[in-house]
């Protein structure tokens, strides 16, 4: 296998401006389920993820569009009802977001779009709360004005409220005006149900009854320290369980406010410049704050007289500014999640700091926005409105055999190709051909079709790129994902999160001229029976939003996996009608059929629902990876076709191969022709997978296929799956990793259940982070945090930077040695892994299917990637 690791796509993450929990602290099973984490950057891209049993999946990026930002994010849940017969029915999850406009946005998960908009007669929105719910007491005897509401504060010194009552977004009215609209509102709480609590540009924190619209009391911090501003802005304000309060300022300061007399009662100077953000524990025992200096730092509270507050860890773990943490509880899961310009999401222990590692989530997409064209060697890229198109001219040994020992890598190399799409919505999706010859971009609002034109491309002039017209329900609509069939015969599209539709590209020359097919049809998936009541609360059919899709190779199946773990699969007929399906008649949706849905006459191809498709069992989690291998039957596919009376023992089965890979690690084949389990995958569970597999904290990102070899990538390791080979059993009584580094064990090293972040700390793992230096009679203190780093920190075999601690065990491993090595001969391995390539942006294929395997594999390290100047400390600039 020829590998060309390539650094020159320069895709920049975007910088993280809000981080917000749906429920942060879970209070039953069903809430703990329906628990997501939305991350908001300053592309206005929206991101969530799942944080169940600390798998930290992103499921879905709502893009965002030129000239905007997410700059605030608020989760809604409106109050759990219970049935008639017992069941208890989730309040539905709404999300909010703001963008220093006037404008407040709500989304909808299920399409991935805006649902409504609102905007009153006020200034730009700086911060934004929900009004937290009222148990029963606090209800009785209120008026229609105590529901909930969104109070947000402006830059000019408003405060205003916008009802969100009766599933609807509206502007009702001004509660407060700042006559002299000098003191912006900074940061918002809710200290009561009636009471919010604002940070204010003036040095002040104030306190609203919002019932009334007048404020209750003003706290005052005072001047900012000598040299500084004359105004202290209180970036942060929370409040813990018992009303007093927490805010966090430009001077550094932590400070405890009363929640009944409302006077100041403690003051830490904990950070060197200012802070950003905190974030309190459920139980109110724990503060952290973020500051600019780049450190979070834990309070506890002493259980001596006068209940101090008392700064007990503190480290540094971002490379930028702490900009937003948010913190979730639930189980066994307790962790602060945090973020900034460096766009890296950062999960800290919560309860355990100190004794566990944090991890560092990937800033990369979990679906890699990369493709290739083999044919034409080319890899695509796209980012924002932008694509971009390299030709990777010369295969590895054509290229070392042609210029003997002088040889530049950076010439073989070109860009030769920048589209800027049309209209200031992202790009959501993008697939060319193998011959690169058709490019289609889908955003949420269109999808656009281009031709390119070339022949032996060596400079930008040499492509030519027109646009093709696509059917208008097709192109009018937009897709959150589009898919061309390997043959480039077929277009699939996934409009509205969970609608398929097929468009076919008429045979006629087509790399001459495109011209699709007018009539676009449409693919009706399973009814899955999910209750009413489920559909109507929580997060409604988000779950039903599709997240992949993959042809077969000979591009007559169509298999799509959702996030609830649903996989529907299509085949193509030649104008033969399936057998009917009494519990698959109708889609999920229960859409009535449009014109696009008319039955095709006899002997014209149309794609139908495989008749197995409803054997295939559900998945325990969402599917991060779902790919058909190189199998195709030898047999032609039949509409009619039944699995009954098919041998499924034998290994060698004339069907395709389908492999889906979860969130929680389970790697499972299917025969989706019979809807079945492979033989393999039923003598293989995820407890019989290699224990370094086993042990991986990343997902899965994509795979690609050298035969029966499965090559399995995420952002930090590249794993070898042979599929025609058992792998090895764990041996009874066999010594593990952690006790006998001599030895390849294939029992697992991390034991006990995940919390959410990294693994337990090694005893002895804390080094000093600040140490006293004597010199010339006067004590300086060194910050062991800032110390330069070591010649070869950015080599290739760096691995501090995708999970912190958890990396550099990995890295210290001696017992994975041999994985490292690879296959020189003697016996096949069954496995093989490495973690010698990170950060993986993106794994793409450069040979077609009857050539040996070539890739290109695309690392985006982190210190490669530009950023904003961030603040350095007096003790920094003296270095």
């Amino acid at each position: 296998m020829d590998i060309h690791r390539c650094r020159f796509v320069p895709y920049k993450p975007s910088a993280i401006n809000a981080i917000a929990f749906s429920h942060p602290k879970t209070r039953s099973a069903v809430q703990a389920n329906l628990a997501r984490l939305a991350i908001g950057r300053a592309n206005g891209d929206i991101e969530i993820w799942n944080p169940t049993n600390g798998s930290w999946n992103q499921e879905l990026i709502i893009p965002g569009g030129k000239d905007r930002s997410v700059d605030g994010l608020v989760w809604v849940n409106e109050p759990d009802q219970e049935l008639a017969d017992g069941r208890i029915s989730a309040g539905k999850s709404r999300l909010f977001s703001i963008g220093y406009t006037s404008t407040v946005t709500e989304w909808d998960l299920d399409t991935g779009r805006p649902k409504r908009h609102a905007s009153g007669q006020h200034g730009d929105i700086w911060c934004m709360a929900a009004q937290p719910a009222g148990s029963d007491k606090d209800t009785l005897g209120a008026d229609p004005q105590d529901s909930n509401k969104l109070i947000a504060g402006t830059i000019d010194g408003e405060l205003v409220m916008y009802s969100i009552e009766d599933d609807d977004l509206r502007f009702q009215r001004v509660l407060v005006r700042s006559p002299t609209k000098k003191a912006q509102m900074v940061s918002i709480t809710f200290q009561s149900r009636r009471v919010a609590i604002v940070g204010c540009s003036d040095s002040t924190i104030r306190a609203y009854d919002i019932t009334k619209g007048h404020m209750l009391r003003r706290m005052t911090l005072g001047s900012d320290l000598v040299g500084g501003s004359k105004d202290i802005i209180v970036w942060s304000v929370k409040c813990l369980p018992n009303g007093n309060i927490v805010s966090g300022d430009s001077t550094g300061q932590v400070c405890i406010w009363d929640g009944k007399t409302y006077t100041q009662s403690q003051r830490i100077q904990s950070h060197k410049q200012d802070v950003l953000s905190l974030a309190i524990s459920a139980d109110g025992t724990s503060i952290l704050s973020g500051g600019m200096d780049r450190r979070t730092i834990l309070y506890k509270q002493n259980n001596g007289a006068g209940s101090r507050w008392a700064k007990v860890w503190g480290r540094r773990y971002h490379d930028h500014d702490v900009k937003s943490m948010a913190s979730f509880e639930s189980g066994r899961i307790s962790v602060i999640v945090s973020g900034g310009p460096d766009a890296n999401p950062v999960v800290v222990p919560l309860k355990e700091m100190g004794r566990e590692n944090h991890r560092m989530m990937p800033s990369l997409p979990q679906q890699a926005p990369l493709l290739s064209a083999p044919k034409a060697r080319f890899v695509v890229s796209w980012w924002d409105r932008e694509i971009h198109i390299w030709l990777l001219r010369k295969s590895a040994n054509d290229m070392f055999n042609s210029a003997g020992d002088e040889v530049d890598i950076n010439q073989n190399r070109k860009l030769i190709k920048t589209i800027v799409v049309k209209g200031d919505s992202n790009i959501t999706s993008a697939t060319i051909d193998d011959e690169g010859s058709l490019l289609i971009v889908a955003t949420a609002i269109d999808v656009k079709a281009f031709r390119l034109e070339h022949q032996d491309p060596i400079k930008p002039s040499d492509v030519k790129v027109s646009s093709s017209e696509l059917p208008s329900k097709l192109a009018g609509v937009g897709a959150i994902k589009v898919q061309l069939s390997p043959n480039a015969q077929w277009l699939c599209a996934i409009q509205e999160g969970s609608r398929v539709v097929m468009a076919a590209l008429d045979p006629v020359s087509p790399r001459t001229s495109l011209i699709f097919s007018p009539r676009v049809q449409r693919l009706t998936r399973l009814r899955r029976k999910i209750p009413r009541y489920i559909l109507n609360g929580g997060l409604g059919s988000y779950d039903r939003t599709i997240t992949h899709v993959a042809f077969s190779p000979d591009s007559k199946m169509l298999a799509a996996s959702d996030i609830a773990g649903y996989i529907d699969t299509w085949i193509l007929s030649d104008g033969e009608k399936a057998k009917p399906e009494d519990d698959a008649s109708s889609s999920s949706e229960s859409d009535s059929s449009d014109d696009e849905e008319e039955q095709s006459s006899q002997g014209v191809e149309k794609w139908v629902r495989n008749p197995s498709a409803k054997l295939l069992p559900k998945l325990h989690s969402a599917a991060t990876v779902l790919s058909f291998s190189a199998d195709v039957p030898r047999t032609k596919i039949s509409p009619r076709a039944s699995p009954d009376g098919i041998n499924g023992s034998s290994d060698h089965v004339d069907d395709y191969t389908l492999l889906a890979i979860t969130s929680s690690w389970n790697l499972l084949t299917f025969h989706p022709l019979q809807g079945s389990l492979t033989p393999w995958s039923r003598r293989h569970a995820r407890k019989d997978l290699p224990a370094p597999v086993q042990d991986l904290l990343d997902l899965a990102k994509g795979v690609f296929w050298q035969g029966s070899r499965a090559w399995i990538y995420g952002v930090s390791f590249l794993l070898m799956l042979d599929l025609a080979q058992d792998l090895p059993k764990p041996v009874d009584g066999e010594i593990s990793e952690s006790t006998a580094p001599g030895k390849q064990g294939l029992k697992r090293k991390r034991t006990g259940p995940s919390t959410g972040a990294g693994g337990r700390m090694e005893v002895g793992a804390i080094a000093p982070s600040q140490i006293r230096k004597h010199t010339a009679g006067q004590w300086d203190d060194i910050n062991m945090e800032d110390a330069p780093r070591p010649e070869d920190a950015n080599s290739d075999d760096e691995a501090d930077q995708p999970e912190g601690e958890l990396a550099q065990l990995r890295n210290r491993r001696e017992v994975g040695k041999d994985l490292e090595v690879a296959e020189t001969g003697g016996e096949r391995k069954s496995w093989w892994m490495t973690f010698k390539y990170r950060p993986i942006f993106g794994v793409v294929p450069l040979s077609t299917a009857s050539q040996p395997l070539e890739i290109a594999l695309v690392e985006r390290p982190t210190w490669d990637v530009d950023m904003p100047e961030s603040y350095f400390s007096v003790e920094q600039w003296r270095k």
